[in-house]
């Protein structure tokens, strides 16, 4: 063998040795986060035996995650507890890989069915990978939700429209997504608000079929609707607010028939909370963690819709008078 051949040969092996080794590593990773996983699981067990006897108090008080992001795995088990439920079933959407959602600690712990949606295929390919969606009766779908399609997208499902859970975060046209869903009657609904708007007045976004939140504004502040704009939507649907979340995010929705000493209903002036994260960017995409009347003003000038009136305003048009 000549000596450039052998030193081609020595340098492949290393390379395959080279890569040996980085498999090896990549197998340990998924082995540590599937043990990880395993671990949160059973500490969120033991979370929600603590709060099963829990009093009369705000959906806050029962807050706790595990596969969830702002403390909404507590608060969804509160709910299951006390809320009738005649079908175990949840959709969720915007869920981008399902590693870290709303209802993923439902599925696994409780062995709810659940369908879920993202518009990117790498996240449907990466949940389809994992070991949640071989283990439990989990199907998704890679789609970029709208109002005119969001219904036969539901139904793909083949769920009963009498959901246990409706979640929806799309960061953008979550009021008219909803809106198109007046079939759908979920027993818990989960939202998500922009705490941006204030609790005062019923508004969003107006709707664009292919809305981009980072594209349409370069903080990422404009996007969604206020908490009082899905107030007015549903409770002309026969639902009642119970809470919303510390982080001020997400708001909480029963049937209002549902409703109990244990899940009272609520006013918005009672209990929003304005978003405590700070995740706003400038215009070259860097974090500028914008807080308070700083997030408004970054978006002063971009276009609302008003629930109640219908007309067109301005960001900055928001008023300073309470909701009841």
């Amino acid at each position: 063998m000549s000596r450039a051949l052998s030193l081609g040969y020595s340098n492949a092996m290393r390379i395959v040795d080279l890569l040996n080794r980085v498999l090896a590593i990549g197998r340990d990773v998924q082995r540590t986060r599937r043990e990880v996983d395993a671990v949160k699981l059973l500490l969120g067990q033991v979370l929600s035996e603590v709060h099963r006897d829990g009093r009369r108090g705000s959906l806050q008080d029962f807050e706790f995650s595990v596969f969830s992001q702002w403390g909404e795995d507590g608060i969804i088990q509160h709910l299951t507890r006390h809320v009738e439920v005649v079908n175990r079933t949840f959709i969720e959407f915007g869920v981008e890989d399902f590693s870290e959602s709303n209802c993923r600690f439902l599925l696994e712990k409780d062995n709810w069915q659940g369908y879920v949606l993202d518009g990117s295929d790498t996240n449907i390919g990466r949940l389809q990978a994992s070991p949640s969606y071989w283990q439990h009766t989990l199907s998704a779908k890679a789609a970029f939700v709208t109002r005119e399609n969001v219904n036969q997208l539901l139904a793909e499902s083949g769920f009963d429209r009498q959901l246990g859970i409706l979640s929806i975060d799309v960061d953008g046209m979550d009021y008219h997504i909803l809106e198109a869903l007046a079939e759908w009657r979920p027993s818990i609904l989960i939202v998500e608000y922009n705490a941006v708007f204030g609790a005062e007045r019923a508004v969003t976004v107006p709707y664009e079929a292919d809305f981009s939140r980072f594209a349409k504004h370069s903080s990422g502040l404009y996007f969604g609707a206020s908490l009082s704009a899905f107030v007015v939507l549903l409770e002309g649907r026969g639902y009642s607010l119970t809470g919303v979340n510390s982080a001020g995010n997400n708001a909480f929705f029963i049937r209002s028939e549902l409703c109990s000493e244990a899940v009272p209903a609520v006013r918005v002036r009672d209990v929003f909370r304005k978003s405590s994260f700070r995740e706003s960017r400038d215009a070259s995409g860097a974090l500028n963690f914008l807080a308070a009347d700083g997030r408004r003003q970054a978006i002063a000038n971009m276009p609302l819709l008003d629930i109640s009136s219908g007309r067109a305003i301005k960001v900055r048009d928001l008023e300073n008078h309470l909701v009841n």
